[in-house]
This record gives structure tokens, C-alpha cells and sequence, in this order.
């Protein structure tokens, strides 16, 4: 019932969007499946957007969704912010690209540096991948060492992605993938190679591996391994820093030695930063020794500069920050008492949020191994139907232009649509907690 239920859903969601689909087909000639990532390829074809505002889209064939995806968290500020379009304004009246020092990267530095605790000095990169790759290479060159501890599920950027059945294009750091939310699989592999591990790059909620928050005592324990055996511990705060104005490490009460950020503090332009303590920092400033170099002909590019100093100052603010997590506590919890009903499950952190088709507890990415996500697919389908937008693999994300009543038009749709998908999965798998 549920593959008949979703070849419905296509042929509804083709016939709807004759525009899309041409654009779709030209686009085939020229890029592969018609798209330039991965993640916004879905079948029958992904709809083109042609102007967003606020918290909305509106594709080439005239439909408006309420839009909370939010470009997979870049968008937290919400499409086409006005202070971010100001600062913008200003550098294209001004000039850019000079291949010289921008006056404000002074100012996005400072701003970093006085939220996150852990950083005395910042570094700018074109984004979050970028970010993870310097922060894993510096400490694999200071450390003189070669191994890297990630965790299954987790997602660095598009070429660390550390899936133990994913097929991605990977850079070939020398890994050892443990499980998240154990800290024995991660005493066993500091156990397995002694001396040998630079560092250990993590997330603290784990993002495309599911939406999976790690437990104090997993990611305390982690600064504590990296304490005795001297290796580099890194936050991938590109996701996670939208959880409070210090970031996610300061819920935690954790300082790592290097953070990377990315994602919407350049308020919808590629960003990307690492930060962390003097002593690994300063190996990138010129006459130190040890010294290795870092360049990008964008890192800091007066577009990105200019928005994340309007970022920064006027929109991730403490308070901004806080009711923005408030709200996505509470969205999650409510969206869950209608996903469990319904076999599925809601997973997540503040203003993140993940869906999924089982009601088994989730604590690491194997316990998602083996789910039949077409459950997934059709609830997606579903609320684009009623003009939702979410991501492919059941991702929810919140941004600022969102309001209690758009959460209330996302959750009817939730409701609506979920009716659906258990009419085609009419008897969901059960497992008792």
C-alpha cells in the first residue's frame, strides 16, 4: 500500500507543477539528476523556487510554502532578512572582492570570540565543510599524529560524512568510527591506538545522522579522553550554535579546543570559522613555528563579513536565541504526541527537529539502521501538498520569522497528513520502550 500511496503522491505532485518539471529536464543535460546537492534531489523532481520572504517560498508554478526547512538551518533568520540586506546594500555600493583585508572581518572576529569562551582567536573559511577540514588538519599537524575519531552518522560537511553504510565522496583522513553517545566505544578506540589519535570531531547533536542530541556525560567524557591522551577535541558547532548565544558548549558547561561554525551566521551567504586556543590558533599566524599556511580566496569576502556583522549584532541576539530554542522545545514536544500516535517518533535539540518512522528509542544512528523511510517520503509529499515544506528526510528546522500561529498551521498539516500516511501503513511496527 505504501509504494501505491506513493506513486500516487508523485503523479498529484507532477501534475501540480508542469514548470518545475521542464525546468528539471533542461537542468538534466547540464547537471547530474538536475541539481547541484545531493540533499535537494528527490523524486519525482525537486520544485524550483522563484522568490522567498519571511518564513515562505513560492515555486515557478505559483505555489507558496511555509517554509520550515529553513535551507537545511541557514535560513534562521528567515529569507531575505532586512538587516542582512542592508549590510549587503552597503558593500555593493562600496565594492567587493578586493583581494585585500575587509574592514569588518575585525569586527565578526571580535563578536565570536566575546560568545564562545573556548575561542582566543578565529579563522574564516568559505563554510562549514571547509571550517571542519582546517579545524581536523591543523590538529593533525600540530599532534604530528594521523588518526581521527568520528562518530557513525556523523556529518561534517560534503566530504566528511561519516555514515558507516553511506557512500559519500570523502577526503581520506585516516578515521576510526565509533558509535555516538557511547563513551566505551570511544575509550576502545583511544584503547586501539594509542598515541596515535590527533583528535576527536564531533557534533553535539547529531544533525543529518538524525537529530540525535549527545548526553552530557558522553560528550563531558570526550574532553576528558582528549585530556589524557592529549588529543584535540573539536565541537562541529555549524548546527549547534543556535542554541544559546555561547553556543551549545556553554549548555553543556564544555570547553573544546577548537569550534567550528557555519550555516546561518552569515546570514544566508557562505560562511564558515574555526576558533579555538591561542596555542593551536597562533600555527596559522605567519613567523610562528610550527606555522602552516591557510588561504581562501572567499573567506573573507565583504559580502559574508558585512552580513555577519549584521548577524551577529542585531539578529542573533542572547534573547533572540533563547526564545527561539523555548519555542522549538515546545513545537517538538507537541509534533511528537502526534507522531507517536502514528508509529513515528520526533528526535531532536531547541530549534531542530527530526522525524522518524519508528518508535524506537534513538540514541545512536545504528538504532535508525534498517527503517523503511518510505513512511518518510510520503508524510513529506503529504505537507508540500498542503504547503509545507520540510526536508526529504523528515528535517524540521525553525527560524525567526516563524510565530506560534505559523506553528499551528505546520502542526494541523503534521496532523492532516500523518492521517494519510497510516491509512497506507495501517498497522505501524511497534517496539516497546
Amino acid at each position: 500500500m505504501i509504494a501505491d500511496a506513493l506513486e500516487k503522491a508523485y503523479r498529484r505532485y507532477a501534475d501540480k507543477r508542469p514548470n518545475s518539471a521542464t525546468r528539471n529536464a533542461l537542468a538534466r543535460a547540464v547537471l547530474p539528476s538536475g541539481t547541484t546537492r545531493s540533499v535537494l534531489d528527490f523524486d519525482p523532481f525537486p520544485f524550483t523556487v522563484a522568490s522567498a520572504s519571511g518564513c515562505r517560498l513560492t515555486d515557478v508554478d505559483g505555489h507558496e510554502y511555509l517554509d520550515y526547512l529553513g535551507d537545511y538551518s541557514v535560513g534562521l533568520a528567515g529569507h531575505n532578512p532586512g538587516a542582512v540586506r542592508a549590510a549587503v546594500t552597503r558593500v555593493l555600493d562600496q565594492g567587493w572582492s578586493f583581494g585585500a583585508v575587509a574592514e569588518a572581518e575585525y569586527d565578526v572576529a571580535r563578536m565570536l570570540c566575546d560568545r564562545f569562551e573556548s575561542m582566543d582567536l578565529v579563522r574564516f573559511t568559505s563554510s562549514g565543510t571547509e571550517a571542519n577540514l582546517v579545524a581536523t588538519s591543523l590538529a593533525i599537524k600540530s599532534s604530528g599524529r594521523n588518526k581521527v575519531l568520528v562518530f557513525d552518522g556523523g556529518y561534517h560537511g560534503g566530504f566528511l560524512s561519516f555514515s558507516r553504510d553511506g557512500s559519500s565522496l570523502n577526503v581520506p583522513f585516516d578515521v576510526a568510527i565509533c558509535e555516538y553517545n557511547s563513551l566505551e566505544s570511544a575509550q576502545a578506540a583511544f584503547d586501539a591506538w594509542p598515541g596515535q589519535i590527533a583528535c576527536v570531531l564531533v557534533e553535539p547533536m547529531l544533525g543529518s545522522g538524525g537529530r540525535i542530541q549527545g548526553t552530557p556525560s558522553f560528550l563531558g567524557g570526550l574532553r576528558e579522553l582528549c585530556d589524557q591522551h592529549g588529543s584535540v577535541l573539536i565541537f562541529d558547532e555549524v548546527q549547534t550554535s543556535r542554541m544559546a548565544y555561547g553556543g551549545a558548549q556553554s549548555l553543556y558547561g564544555i570547553r573544546p579546543d577548537l569550534t567550528t561554525l557555519g550555516k546561518y551566521i552569515g546570514g544566508g551567504f557562505g560562511f564558515g570559522a574555526v576558533g579555538g586556543t591561542g596555542d593551536l590558533m597562533l600555527q596559522l599566524a605567519r613567523g610562528r613555528e610550527p606555522h602552516f599556511d591557510h588561504s581562501g580566496t572567499f573567506n573573507n569576502n565583504r559580502f559574508t563579513m558585512a552580513a555577519g556583522v549584521a548577524m551577529l549584532g542585531s539578529v542573533l541576539t542572547r534573547e533572540n536565541l533563547a526564545a527561539l530554542f523555548e519555542r522549538g522545545e515546545g513545537l517538538r514536544k507537541r509534533a511528537d504526541d502526534l507522531l507517536r500516535a502514528c508509529g513515528f517518533q520526533a528526535t531532536g535539540w531547541g530549534s531542530l527537529i527530526g522525524i522518524h518512522p519508528t518508535d524506537v528509542p534513538i540514541t545512536r544512528a545504528a538504532d535508525l539502521a534498517g527503517a523503511d523511510r518510505r513512511p518518510v517520503q510520503l508524510l513529506f509529499h503529504e505537507l508540500l501538498d498542503r504547503g509545507v515544506y520540510i526536508g526529504k528526510g523528515g528535517f524540521v528546522t525553525l527560524s525567526l520569522p516563524q510565530t506560534p500561529e505559523t506553528d499551528d498551521l505546520f502542526l494541523t498539516a503534521l496532523e492532516d497528513s500523518l492521517r494519510v500516511v497510516q491509512a497506507a501503513v495501517p498497522v505501524p511496527a511497534r517496539t516497546a520502550s
